[in-house]
C-alpha cells in the first residue's frame, strides 16, 4: 500500500484529522456578570483582542482595575470574570510556593498556607497569608534559612559548571569551578566547595602569568575617575554621566574594572526616560485593544472607550499620551439620557450599564418597577415613587394624654410598639396598619402577654 493511500484512508477515517486542519475557530461574545467589555460585537476572530471593566463593588480577576482577554480557537483567554472587589487574585511568594484555587482567586477570609523552598524557611514561624477587604494580610516571607548559603563567591576568572544560578544553596550543597582558559589553579582543573553551616568551603584561585592592562574607555556623555591613558590589570574606574542620561545600571554612578585587557563592565551612559504609572481609571470607559501593565514608558498611549449608552464629547474614543511621568487628560463618559430621575425618599443604589436600581429610604415602601432604564430616544423609562409606610406620634398632637412621650415617634406599617404611659408599669401597645394607629388601653405587661388588654381602636393624631 503506498503512503499517500495509507494518508487518504487515516483522513477518511478520522475527521478529526481534517476538523484540526481547518481555519481556527472564532470566539461567541463572552458572558460578564457585574462588568461591560469593549468592543460590543456577538462574535469575534481568532486572536481579537477585548477589554473589559467592572461595575461599583468588583474588580477583574487579576491586577489593575481593567483586563483583558484573547479569543484563542473558540475560548477566551484568561476567561472575563468580575469578582468581589473585596476578593484577592493571587499572591507571589518569592521562594515560596502554596496550592493554587481552582477559581483563580480568593473570596473574603480565605487562607492559604505557604511552603517555603528549600534552602528556605518561614519568617517568624508565620506561614499563612488571609485576605481581607481585597489585600492579602500577614504575607508569609520566605528567607533564607540559617543553615543555607547564599551566592558562592564569585572568583576571577573561574565559572561553575554543571549547575544553574540559585540565589540560596541548602546545607551541603556541593558547587564545582571550573578555571577559564589562559588561568589555571593550584591542583587539579576543577575544585568542589560545599556549603556547612551557612558558609561556602574555600574555592580556587585562578593565576594568569602575565595579565594584560586596559586602555582608557570611550565613555559618550560622561566623565570617568581616576583619568588616566592606561590602567592595569583588575584596576577600578568610576563614572558619572551628563544631565539627561545615566549609567547603565542602578544607582546615578557607574564602576567598570579591567579585566585582562577588557572593561566589565562596558562604562556606558543611556538616554533617562520618564515612564508612567498605570492610566487613570474612568467612570464608564474602559482602555481597548491593551494589555494590563504597571509601568508605561514615556511617549505610550491608552486608548479609552466608553461603555454602551454613555459618550464622551467628539468622538467614541479617547487617546491619552504619557508626557514626562504624567497621563494627559482622559474622556468624560455621561449617559446618554443626562442625569439620573429623582425620586423623593429614595436614592440610585446600582448602576449597571445604562440601568438603573432604586432603592426607597426607610420606612417607605417602593411603588413600581426598581429598574430604570436608558431608552434609545435619549429619556428615562418611568421611574418608581417612594410610598411612606409609617405612623407618627406627635406628643404636641396626639389625643393620648396619658402616654409619656418628649419626643415625635415613628412606627413602621405593621409593627407594634410600646408606649410608657404616666403610671407605674404600664404602657399602651401601638400598632401601625395601613397608615392608621391603633392602640390599647395602658396596661401591665402581664395584661398584654397573658390576659389581653383592652383595645381603644384607632387613635388620632
Amino acid at each position: 500500500m503506498s503512503l499517500r493511500y495509507l494518508v487518504f484512508l487515516l483522513l477518511v477515517w478520522n475527521p478529526q484529522v481534517l476538523h484540526a486542519q481547518s481555519a481556527a475557530q472564532p470566539c461567541p461574545a463572552p458572558s460578564l456578570n457585574g462588568g461591560f467589555f469593549s468592543p460590543g460585537q456577538s462574535a469575534y476572530n481568532h486572536e481579537a483582542t477585548l477589554s473589559y471593566a467592572c461595575h461599583d463593588g468588583l474588580k477583574p480577576a487579576g491586577k489593575g482595575w481593567w483586563g483583558t482577554s484573547r479569543c484563542q480557537n473558540g475560548n477566551w483567554s484568561p476567561k472575563p470574570q468580575c469578582i468581589d472587589e473585596k476578593a484577592c487574585v493571587p499572591l507571589t511568594i518569592p521562594n515560596g510556593n502554596y496550592d493554587a484555587s481552582t477559581d483563580g482567586w480568593y473570596g473574603e477570609r480565605d487562607r492559604i498556607w505557604v511552603r517555603c523552598d528549600e534552602g528556605y524557611e518561614h519568617k517568624g514561624r508565620d506561614a499563612t497569608a488571609q485576605c481581607i477587604n481585597g489585600a492579602w494580610s500577614s504575607v508569609p516571607i520566605c528567607e533564607k534559612s540559617t543553615e543555607s548559603c547564599g551566592d558562592p563567591p564569585k572568583i576571577p576568572h573561574a565559572v561553575i559548571i554543571g549547575k544553574g544560578y540559585q540565589e540560596v544553596f541548602a546545607v551541603n550543597s556541593q558547587l564545582q569551578y571550573n578555571c577559564e582558559d589562559g588561568y589555571s589553579a593550584e591542583g587539579p582543573d576543577t575544585k568542589t566547595i560545599i556549603c556547612i553551616s551557612g558558609n561556602w568551603t574555600e574555592g580556587p584561585t585562578c593565576t594568569q602569568s602575565a595579565a594584560q592592562p586596559c586602555p582608557a574607555p570611550s565613555l559618550n556623555g560622561g566623565f570617568f575617575s581616576p583619568g588616566q591613558s592606561a590602567y592595569n590589570h583588575e584596576a577600578t574606574l568610576s563614572y558619572a554621566c551628563h544631565d539627561g542620561l545615566k549609567p547603565a545600571g542602578k544607582g546615578w554612578w557607574g564602576t567598570s574594572r579591567c579585566q585582562n585587557g577588557n572593561w566589565s563592565p562596558k562604562p556606558q551612559c543611556i538616554e533617562i526616560t520618564q515612564s508612567c504609572a498605570e492610566p487613570p481609571k474612568i467612570p464608564h470607559a474602559v482602555i481597548i485593544n491593551r494589555e494590563y501593565q504597571e509601568v508605561f514608558v514615556n511617549d505610550s498611549t491608552v486608548q479609552y472607550q466608553c461603555e454602551d449608552g454613555y459618550t464622551a464629547e467628539g468622538s467614541d474614543t479617547k487617546t491619552i499620551t504619557c508626557i514626562s511621568g504624567n497621563w494627559t487628560e482622559g474622556p468624560t463618559c455621561n449617559a446618554n439620557c443626562g442625569d439620573y430621575p429623582s425620586v423623593p425618599n429614595g436614592d440610585v443604589v446600582q448602576v449597571n450599564g445604562i440601568s438603573l436600581k432604586y432603592r426607597c429610604n426607610e420606612l417607605y415602601t417602593l411603588e413600581g418597577p426598581d429598574i430604570v432604564t436608558c431608552q434609545s430616544n435619549g429619556t428615562w423609562t418611568e421611574p418608581p415613587s417612594c410610598k411612606a409606610a409609617f405612623c407618627v406620634i406627635d406628643p404636641a398632637q396626639t389625643t393620648m394624654y396619658d402616654i409619656k412621650l418628649s419626643a415625635v415617634e415613628y412606627i413602621k406599617e405593621g409593627l407594634q410598639k410600646f408606649i410608657p404611659c404616666i403610671w407605674i408599669d404600664r404602657t399602651r401597645r401601638v400598632q401601625c396598619i395601613h397608615g392608621r394607629m391603633y392602640s390599647s388601653a395602658c396596661c401591665t405587661s402581664y395584661d398584654h402577654r397573658y390576659i389581653g388588654c383592652q383595645s381603644e381602636g384607632r387613635i388620632q393624631n
